[in-house]
């Protein structure tokens, strides 16, 4: 497997996060893998063999070659069908709102086509992308289609930049009266921004980054037990821990991690 990461150009930064690249070959591909909400929409392009979907009801639905993925509120199941090669563009939580031609919040839980998004537009970039030759020249094209696209652009509202950056800073740990409270907007007002510039509420958006930091825990500290590893996240006790994190994951903390807290599965966006 080869998973490469690269930084945006400074004009696009403030709303892309990152892109990133995964190369799987066939022998090697996984059975499926889970994708955990993290806040973040992506905009896919497999230029190699397509990715199924599982819904709900397990059902196998073949993804487009290239997408944009809408917020997350619940695992999202995938699994290649050959050879992996997808290059991925991650937004920041309000990053895609300038880039969208209809209501974010009506691709919650959708891969949504780029035709679809950006009619003709979209098939030629989806083309471009799966017919260049590098990663370099994907970036150059991606670049090119989203700064044009920028002229005529939604601007995400103050108060929700300044909110984003309040939960991502403590991690997501804050309720949404304490997040009202400390930039000054009505608690109604907040959700209603929310909803219309990113896709999820303060609420959910909060829950997705405490368990985003709490995967990272797990990754880079020795974590002794999970009512520890509760403790720390500030989750009221460790079944409210186990609760949100199968809502995220659709598994329990061991079941996820196996008997040792091991990785055993995981899709993961850039971080």
């Amino acid at each position: 497997m080869i998973h490469q990461t690269f930084e945006p150009n400074p004009d696009l930064a403030p709303l892309i996060k990152c892109y990133w690249t995964l190369e799987i070959p066939k022998e090697d591909a996984p059975t499926k893998n889970t994708i955990v909400p993290d806040g973040c929409m992506k905009m896919i392009f497999h230029y190699r063999d397509p990715y199924n979907h599982y819904d709900e009801k397990d059902t196998s639905i073949e993804l487009p070659k290239s997408f944009v993925i809408g917020q997350l509120t619940r695992p999202y199941i995938v699994e290649p069908t050959g050879e992996t090669g997808t290059f991925f563009v991650c937004f920041h939580p309000n990053g895609f709102l300038p880039f969208a031609t209809f209501p974010i919040k009506e691709m919650e839980n959708t891969a949504v086509p780029l035709e679809k998004l950006f009619r003709k537009d979209g098939h030629v970039l989806q083309d471009a992308i799966l017919n260049a030759s590098s990663t370099k020249e994907r970036i150059e094209i991606i670049e090119d289609f989203l700064s044009k696209r920028l002229r005529n652009t939604k601007t995400v509202d103050n108060i929700v930049k300044s909110t984003i950056e309040t939960i991502l800073t403590g991690n997501g740990q804050l309720s949404v009266t304490e997040l009202s409270q400390q930039n000054q907007v009505n608690r109604r007002q907040l959700v209603r921004k929310f909803s219309s510039d990113i896709g999820l509420s303060p609420k959910q958006l909060s829950k997705t980054i405490r368990l985003q930091a709490t995967l990272k825990m797990l990754l880079t500290k020795d974590v002794k037990s999970l009512t520890d590893l509760a403790y720390e996240n500030e989750y009221f006790d460790q079944a409210h821990f186990i609760r949100e994190f199968k809502e995220f994951t659709g598994l329990t903390p061991k079941e996820f991690y196996g008997d040792n807290l091991k990785m055993s599965l995981i899709f993961d966006s850039a971080k």
